[in-house]
């Protein structure tokens, strides 16, 4: 099912007798049993203020026609957002729906934050097919749940995006890579925690396991951009040889996107940690390949497929399965299973958004 507007959408989520896989360009894997629903018809840009940075644009436009709308302006989506069609293997297009829904955040999230943080308001069709409109330009009062940030990483389970309101930023004008060859990983996560405790205003700090480098991101005006990547040279020189890249736009995409893995084969997770607690960890993994991100707290792990990785986490964190088999995913879920309090309180979210639970269901454990 393919609706063309919002009116249609809903009414097909009322008429709906029994589950309901939504998707937007199905492009992050994340399908669930149930007959397909696509928001890929509701596109379009709705209204661009450049100069009060504001996008109000429909959930299935997209990100490559939003992005290239900002970049006309000068400007961007601050929050860097992945693209996991190389990594899952998967074609279509993302939709700015789907990276809302799933809160996808890339290297700039240290700085920037993370989508959620950039969302204004939403629109969205319930499990009853009710249209609900929250934040933004208008608002429906809705006590006791603030329903913009309930919506951005809900993975589609309380409601059906159907549009969505942002705070875009001005693009840099220039960006300095700062490159330490040669430093193992304790050694990495210190360098990298002295950067962004620096007043250096760091925008990305990654470290990839197989080459031993780790790579500190600056951006802003270009004489501040090389005053900062210099500075921190000599801040950093202690950990490693430390030298600037002044292009390194494909280096941090293939961080954002995880380049690395793609067409290797086995399962993939994506775990969460304090940064200083990636040290301790790493060797409980065994895993094939790493790569580190947020200054070693967001970790990419590589591994043996039907891997059961959650065992094996000491530290405080948790993990979610990016890549796997289908019998994998539902054998281990997909996402880090709840305490029972925070389990209870997510159930009874659900319950109140879609009742009939035909949204997603299962998808959220």
């Amino acid at each position: 099912m393919t609706p063309g507007s919002e009116a249609e959408l809903a009414e097909m989520i009322a008429g709906a007798n029994g589950p309901l896989c939504i998707q937007g360009g199905g492009t992050r894997g994340l399908a669930v049993e149930g007959e397909a629903l696509s928001t890929r018809g509701l596109s379009g840009i709705e209204l661009y203020e450049p100069g009060a940075l504001t996008l109000v644009v429909k959930a299935g436009t997209p990100v490559a026609e939003v992005e290239t709308l900002l970049a006309a302006e000068n400007q961007r989506l601050a929050f860097e957002p992945m693209d996991h069609r190389g990594l899952l293997g998967t074609d279509g297009e993302p939709t700015i729906g789907g990276v809302i829904a799933a809160n996808i955040s890339g290297p700039r999230r240290i700085q920037a934050g993370a989508a959620r943080d950039h969302l204004l308001g939403v629109r969205f069709a319930d499990g009853s097919g009710q249209v609900v409109k929250n934040g933004g330009r208008v608002m429906k009062n809705v006590t006791g749940y603030d329903l913009v940030k309930l919506m951005c990483g809900a993975h589609g389970t309380l409601g059906v995006l159907t549009e969505v309101s942002l705070k875009v930023l001005p693009r840099a004008e220039a960006a300095a890579t700062v490159t330490l060859t040669g430093v193992d990983l304790p050694g990495a996560v210190r360098a990298m925690s002295a950067a962004l405790g620096s007043p250096f205003d760091v925008t990305g700090a990654a470290y990839d396991a197989e080459t031993y480098q780790a790579h500190i991101r600056v951006e802003g005006f270009r004489e501040s951009a090389a005053y900062r990547s210099a500075e921190l040279v000599e801040l950093l020189s202690p950990f490693a040889m430390a030298e600037v890249q002044e292009d390194a736009e494909n280096l941090w995409r293939g961080i954002r996107d995880v380049a690395a893995f793609h067409e290797r084969e086995g399962d993939v997770w994506r775990i969460s940690v304090k940064p200083t607690d990636a040290v301790e960890l790493v060797p409980h993994l065994e895993a094939k390949a790493l790569q580190f991100d947020w200054g070693g707290g967001l970790i990419w792990a590589l591994v043996p497929a039907g891997t059961e990785l959650r065992s094996r986490i000491n530290v405080p964190g948790h993990a979610t399965l990016v890549r796997a088999a289908q019998e994998v995913r539902a054998q281990l879920g997909v996402f880090q299973p709840q305490p029972a309090p925070l389990a209870a309180l997510s159930e009874g979210l659900r319950r109140q958004f879609d009742p009939r639970g035909i949204l997603n269901p299962g998808l959220m454990g």
